[in-house]
């Protein structure tokens, strides 16, 4: 008699951040149906995390934000219809034993009721009425309980026993890559300190010349060797900060995959950010990580686990997860420079 292979799938399409938070639980439902066949949905943005991974069989890429522009023309309206067919073809190819739907949107429902699946598990009450396109429901989420934990609980209502809050990233190559890199600038005693000063939402951005100020007193008081990094539409952001500071630092926005930045992040001393994709790439990475909160919540989208430290004011109106303020962004604009060398020096 021929065993049957469990395939299970991952519908996980965004952010960045939120699909590093999530491979933990990719880890715990291996482990705990260690013959199955595992496949994920993702979107462009992120797939860099997920290529090549060693637990994931086959990978979906959903290319929805190339295909919403083109379906607004008319010259390019039918050639997104057929990479949009061909995507929910190559979807419903395999029959699943689980679907699990980690992101909780209409996006991620539709996928999660296109797929050929027998239990399809997510969240009860999550945005968009996503939950509908399931047939089996956990119990509304917690809204402080960290975004990596209640992936986990996914996982442990799949028969997980006490699954690890950590993952591995293959980066393995791309350290090595990074590793030959910063050799030549790297003196005896320097310490190596990565800046990722930018964020999708204003909200979350810091003082540019704060941060120029923060990395000139790093490598004047604690003989540091700073790389900024970015993405490349962040490069004039980062060039901005360079062109500020009286000490010389290294920009490499746009000049890094995701699995470079968090190979080099491995590679720091400490990694100092605001609250992005890459603070959660740089944590998983095994970094330290000095994380920038204004709008959001630590406890809620921190970086996890031990070895890390948030600079927050904790005023009053504060998280309020707004990706506009009208009061003048007081959460991120009263933190000093002085604050965030006292918490590096820790």
């Amino acid at each position: 008699m021929i065993a049957t292979i469990m395939r299970i799938l991952f519908v996980k399409l965004s952010a960045i951040g939120d699909v590093v938070q999530a491979l933990p639980c990719l880890e715990a439902v291996k482990k705990t149906f260690p013959g199955s066949e595992i496949d994920w949905v993702v979107e462009e943005a992120a797939a860099g995390i997920l290529e090549g991974h060693p637990l994931i069989d086959r990978l979906l890429i959903s290319r929805r934000r190339s295909w919403m522009p083109m379906l607004g023309r008319p010259s390019t309206f039918m050639g997104a219809m057929g990479e949009i067919a061909g995507f929910f073809r190559q979807l419903r190819e395999r029959r699943y034993d689980i679907a699990i739907d980690l992101q909780g949107l209409l996006k991620s429902g539709v996928i999660i009721g296109a797929a050929r699946a027998t239990r399809k598990i997510g969240f009860y009450g999550t945005r968009e009425l996503s939950y509908l396109f399931l047939n089996e429901r956990l119990p509304a989420y917690d809204k402080n309980k960290h975004a990596l934990e209640r992936y986990l609980d996914v996982a442990r209502y799949l028969g997980a026993v006490d699954p690890s809050p950590t993952c591995t990233l293959p980066i393995e190559r791309e350290r090595e890559v990074m590793r030959q890199r910063i050799t030549g600038m790297m003196r005896h005693g320097q310490r190596l300190v990565v800046i990722n000063p930018v964020a999708r939402w204003k909200t979350k951005l810091w003082d540019e010349k704060k941060f120029a100020l923060l990395a000139d007193r790093l490598v004047a008081e604690r003989h540091a060797v700073v790389i900024f990094t970015g993405s490349p539409d962040d490069r004039m952001v980062t060039k901005r900060i360079g062109g500020m500071m009286r000490e010389k630092a290294v920009n490499w926005a746009g000049e890094t995959t995701l699995r470079e930045l968090a190979a080099l992040a491995s590679l720091a001393d400490l990694f100092i950010t605001t609250d992005t994709g890459p603070m959660h790439l740089a944590a998983a990475a095994g970094a330290r990580v000095l994380a920038l909160f204004g709008p959001t919540a630590p406890w809620r989208t921190g970086p996890y686990g031990p070895g890390h430290a948030v600079v927050r004011k904790g005023l009053a109106c504060s998280p309020c997860f707004q990706r506009s303020c009208d009061v003048g962004v007081r959460c991120m604009e009263e933190i000093t420079v002085e604050e965030v060398m006292e918490k590096a020096g820790e």
